[in-house]
């Protein structure tokens, strides 16, 4: 991740992509509307970046580009709760002085239209309380049964 004045960019980011071979697409897809819920349950990193957390980012700029309509939901739980955090409750529960490292692109992604969901199963297992989450951060009555609601509302589900 890196920054160019002020807005946080991600490696995928780049428009500069050369490439040496000729790339023929044989099944354009055009989606004029998609409800993606992103399962993020588990730790999974392309080096220090969370891969879901970069997916949904470059979902969203697809969803731009194609002008897709539609929803994108991040449901953190498990593993991954504490990424919702804010910098005070980040730094206690990981032990650290740092503040949550993902809060830029959490803010991004909502920025984006992302709706970020925390389980409040994982918030009463570690004792956090809605103060603990970073601004923004929607609270659901458990991850399971919000995933399945969202599917069965036709929500595809993604589990990076």
């Amino acid at each position: 991740m890196s920054k160019d004045k002020g807005k946080v960019l991600l490696a995928t980011d780049s428009k500069d992509k050369t490439f040496e071979h000729k790339v023929v697409v044989n099944i354009p897809v055009m989606l004029g509307k998609a409800n993606v819920v992103f399962n993020m349950d588990h730790l999974a990193f392309a080096g220090d970046l969370p891969v879901g957390i970069n997916y949904m980012h470059l979902l969203a700029n697809r969803f731009k580009e194609l002008k897709t309509k539609g929803q994108i939901i991040g449901v953190f739980h498990g593993d991954t709760a504490y990424m919702t955090l804010n910098d005070e409750a980040y730094n206690v529960y990981r032990k650290v002085t740092t503040g949550n490292p993902y809060k830029e692109l959490i803010v991004e992604l909502i920025k984006q239209g992302a709706q970020i969901e925390e389980c409040v199963v994982s918030m009463q297992n570690h004792q956090w309380g809605n103060e603990d989450l970073l601004p923004g951060i929607k609270v659901n009555n458990g991850a399971v049964v919000r995933l399945i609601q969202l599917v069965q509302k036709g929500y595809v589900q993604i589990q990076p």
